[in-house]
């Protein structure tokens, strides 16, 4: 990733819709009045994307600074195909959809056109649901991006337990040794781009 993308900020949000949920950072408000446009951009390869497709209506879980780390692990380096990403966290439903109650809020939306964008699809949806819980602080990509490492320090697993964390997306690989020909799943970099952390805590 070329470092003046880090510099393109936005906030940090975990999208879900039935059945899948992801972390991501593209989203936009694209239009005014009482039931605004929402954009946001997912990867084709994600789960999540295919979800979203086949359902047409998400909803946003918008995060803030003192997020459980937990949240930005599960949701940001694991998959929905093989995990109920929502078994250990708080959540309430919209429309069917989970909602995280750790949060500073969420959006509801319903999709109504959809964009090509070569590795991503836009999808535009409108709104329908909002509720606020808190004024918290929200996270931005920038304040995730300078504190990744510290925040995932403090994600719960085995105590003393070797991993690695990829310094571009911040993806955590549970193993002593990283093999040579390792790829990020999240971002592609090679091992070159991820550092040695030892991770404290109680059982996850």
């Amino acid at each position: 990733m070329r470092k003046i993308f880090k510099k393109i900020t936005q906030g940090m949000y975990v999208v879900s819709t039935l059945d899948a949920a992801c972390m991501i950072d593209t989203v936009n408000q694209v239009s005014a009045g009482d039931l605004p446009l929402i954009s946001i951009s997912v990867n084709k390869n994600n789960y999540t994307h295919q979800k979203i497709f086949k359902s047409q209506k998400f909803a946003l879980s918008i995060l803030s600074k003192d997020t459980d780390p937990n949240i930005i692990q599960t949701f940001g380096m694991t998959s929905s195909k093989n995990n109920n990403k929502f078994q250990n966290f708080s959540f309430s439903t919209v429309e069917n959809i989970k909602v995280l109650n750790d949060s500073i809020g969420y959006i509801y939306c319903e999709v109504v056109d959809i964009i090509d964008a070569d590795t991503h699809t836009i999808f535009i949806g409108r709104v329908k649901k909002e509720k606020i819980y808190n004024d918290k602080e929200p996270m931005s990509y920038n304040y995730y991006q300078d504190h990744k490492e510290e925040l995932m320090q403090k994600v719960k697993t085995a105590n003393n337990k070797i991993a690695w964390i990829c310094t571009v997306c911040g993806y955590i690989k549970y193993i002593d040794t990283l093999p040579e020909d390792f790829k990020c799943p999240i971002c592609g970099v090679g091992v070159n781009m991820f550092k040695k952390i030892n991770i404290e805590g109680g059982d996850k």
